[in-house]
């Protein structure tokens, strides 16, 4: 089973740069995205949209819901991986600042929302943790920060969101089978134990509520030039 949600909708416009935004005819208003969301980055950018906007906090916290979380970080991973500019927001729980780090392959967001962060707001001064961490996102972030791909009977992950290179490869089936159904969420009962354990062991899923998500890209945007991969 795959997460599913009520049909949700973006800004989006024609260009990366916001003052290019502002010209006439750049500004491809509010798109709908019906259908499954397998697909849906493509189609965006089919239409034209290099610039898109989410209209709502990507929501992590334990009393959110977990199909739209999944559904948000899903767009964002997959226009991210087209080097498409996304304007979203993070919110994490206090206790869960430190995961932003298994999304720092994601754009970074706009703003990383934190409910009570533990400190009294007249303790001192400097950045808060969440500042802190998202200063170090922006700065460290880049494409192809952790992909995905898939070779002649085996894929292969590449994952740097820790700072050294980590490589993950397997020829078994099932391990190409289990990424298909987990790419858009999946409930975590449905994918094979064994390979799910493997996968989280390496921090490539990420558990939403009932879901599994994964968290790699398979890039269509090279990191040294702009072709079509």
């Amino acid at each position: 089973m795959t997460a599913t949600l009520a049909t949700p909708t973006l800004l989006a416009w024609r260009d990366y740069d916001p003052a290019a935004c502002a010209l006439p005819g750049m500004f491809l208003g509010e798109v709908p995205l019906p259908g499954p969301p397998r697909g849906q980055a493509e189609r965006l950018w089919q239409l034209g949209a290099r610039r898109v906007r989410l209209p709502a906090p990507v929501d992590l916290t334990p009393a959110a819901e977990p199909e739209a979380a999944v559904h948000g970080l899903g767009l964002v991973r997959d226009l991210t991986a087209r080097a498409v500019m996304v304007e979203w927001e993070l919110r994490l729980a206090p206790d869960a600042v430190d995961s932003w780090r298994m999304l720092s392959h994601l754009q970074p967001p706009a703003a990383l929302l934190v409910a009570a962060e533990g400190r009294d707001a007249a303790d001192g001064e400097g950045p808060s943790p969440a500042e802190q961490a998202l200063n170090t996102w922006r700065r460290g972030h880049y494409l192809c920060k952790c992909l995905w791909r898939k070779g002649p009977g085996f894929i292969q992950i590449r994952d740097r969101r820790w700072g050294e290179l980590r490589r993950f490869t397997a020829d078994e089936p099932e391990y190409e089978a289990a990424i298909d159904r987990l790419d858009h969420g999946a409930l975590a009962d449905t994918v094979p134990k064994a390979v799910l354990e493997d996968f989280r062991s390496e921090q490539l899923v990420l558990d939403i509520g009932p879901y599994a998500w994964w968290l790699p890209y398979r890039v269509s945007r090279w990191l040294q030039q702009s072709i079509a991969i």
